[in-house]
């Protein structure tokens, strides 16, 4: 038994020997296949001769895997067989140096990080004075003194195209807020008054980075901030008495906005500063067609000029580039009001009873800057006695509890004669000649429904009839000051503009 058993053992060995012995020469086969195989390919795609026949694609296409084509770039025909004629960058390569034998590695930059100089506008501030508002590189001034230098070049066809230079003063008005980009206003003035000919002529900027970034480049950009026409130019508009004396600048809009607030801040707005007062109101991409519908009518009676600045987006500066767009609005309309007002779209301005605007300008007017405090109230917050009707009541009639927590620092609006100052902020103005007052309680002040503007629902989530409470750790107070002027804001609506948007919707 035990030797039928050592045979039957001794014949299943021999019988795997066998086996791996065949499976090592099947695949020594097969490797053999294959390697041929790869061979014949690199050869034919090699050797002209064989390439040239027609069967030697389909050959190809069976021998060697068909690989993806890469897309042609977009700025290239993929039927254009011109080469592209712009010369690559040299590579630096590293090298050892020193008898240490230091291995000195290189940096090879290409292209820019972020432009030396967007600009937006450029406006005349005088006979000789010119103020150029922008974007740049938010680091090259951090961390370098970019030069600006301005040239006055008078129109050759119809003057002598004589120049004049001026070293440009440049400010930077967003308090270091910016992000990859920075607001720059550029001043140029000129030691005499130029382009008062009736000749025309342009301004150009030279933009230089001094070295910044990058010291061993000195990258300049010249450009043409303004150009104008023989006889455009008149000099009385800059000591005329302004069209208006009051001028809103508002905040870009951004978003997808109630368009029911919008025609409640505009109404109420118009009413409180009357007939001598114009709105600037900047698109962002906010003012869909539902706010459009909104703003429509009061932009028919002139009471409101729209700017569509969307393509700002592209540039990554600070809240939808806010510094930019405040700036732009200074200089393009400083001569054409006395007081030039900046707050934003979900806040109301208030004076206290008594008061009307003309006298407290009157009042103020030996001041170029002063500035408003800030009533913050719930957004959520309604009296119980309107729960079922809050959805027909307006935004500030029903919304009627104020935020009275202490030892805040509340932000401030404000308002400036725009011929004193030489750029502007979005709280306050740090560029400006003469004094500024902050000590504007018991006169003037402004009621903050954030958050209201850009919520599309129905902003009463808590209801209560108490004259105090406290909510989310805040304590609130009872405050219907706006409420109680709801009905005569309607009636001014309906009298001014009609029932054209009686049926606006959250």
């Amino acid at each position: 038994m035990a030797k039928e058993k050592e045979k039957e053992k001794e014949t299943k060995e021999k019988s795997l020997f066998v086996g791996l012995a065949w499976s090592c020469g099947d695949m020594k086969l097969l490797l053999t296949s294959l390697f041929f195989l790869c061979s014949l390919a690199t050869i034919i795609q090699f050797h002209p001769s064989l390439t040239s026949g027609p069967h030697t694609t389909s050959l190809l296409s069976c021998l060697v895997p068909t690989l993806p084509v890469p897309e042609t770039p977009a700025n290239l025909s993929s039927t254009d067989s011109t080469p592209v004629t712009v010369a690559p960058h040299p590579m630096k390569k590293e090298e050892k140096t020193g008898m240490d034998s230091v291995i000195k590695r290189s940096f090879n930059p290409v292209g820019s990080a972020a432009y030396l100089f967007i600009q937006m506008s450029a406006y005349r501030g005088g006979l000789n004075t010119f103020a150029v508002i922008g974007l740049s590189s938010k680091p090259l001034h951090v961390f370098a003194k970019p030069q600006f230098k301005c040239e006055w070049v008078d129109n050759a066809d119809t003057g002598n195209g004589s120049s004049v230079f001026a070293n440009g003063y440049t400010i930077l008005p967003d308090w270091g807020y910016g992000r990859v980009y920075t607001v720059v206003v550029v001043n140029c003035t000129f030691d005499k008054p130029v382009g008062l000919n009736g000749s025309g002529g342009k301004l150009v900027v030279h933009a230089s980075t001094n070295g910044g970034g990058d010291r061993e480049v000195d990258s300049i950009e010249s450009f043409v901030a303004i150009e104008e026409e023989p006889g455009s130019v008149n000099g009385s508009v800059f000591t005329a008495p302004p069209e208006y004396d009051y001028l809103y600048c508002g905040s870009p809009l951004y978003g997808n906005l109630s368009p029911q607030r919008v025609r409640e801040w505009i109404v109420y707005h118009v009413k409180l500063f009357g007939k001598r007062a114009h709105f600037v109101i900047y698109d962002a991409s906010g003012v869909h067609p539902a706010v459009m519908d909104v703003l429509r009518p009061w932009i028919e009676i002139g009471a409101v000029t729209l700017h569509d600045v969307r393509d700002q987006e592209r540039f990554d500066g600070y809240y939808h580039n806010q510094f930019l767009v405040v700036n732009d609005c200074l200089h393009r309309y400083r001569f054409n009001t006395k007081w030039m007002f900046f707050f934003d779209v979900d806040e109301f301005v208030y004076l206290e009873p008594g008061l009307m605007v003309d006298s407290l300008m009157k009042e103020l007017e030996g001041y170029s800057q002063f500035t408003i405090e800030q009533m913050p109230m719930s957004n959520k917050i309604c009296r119980a006695d309107d729960k079922g009707k809050s959805w027909r009541m307006w935004g500030f009639e029903k919304l009627v509890y104020k935020d009275v927590k202490r030892g805040i620092r509340r932000d401030r609006k404000y308002a400036i004669q725009p011929r004193n100052a030489f750029a502007t902020g979005v709280h306050m103005s740090q560029n400006i000649a003469g004094k500024s007052l902050h000590k504007t309680e018991g006169r003037i002040k402004y009621f903050h429904y954030h958050g209201t503007i850009a919520n599309r629902r129905e902003p009463c989530t808590e209801f209560t009839n108490t004259s105090e409470l406290a909510f989310d750790r805040t304590p609130y107070v009872l405050d219907e000051t706006l409420r109680r002027l709801a009905g005569s804001i309607k009636r001014f609506e309906l009298k001014t503009i009609g029932d054209r948007l009686v049926h606006t919707r959250q």
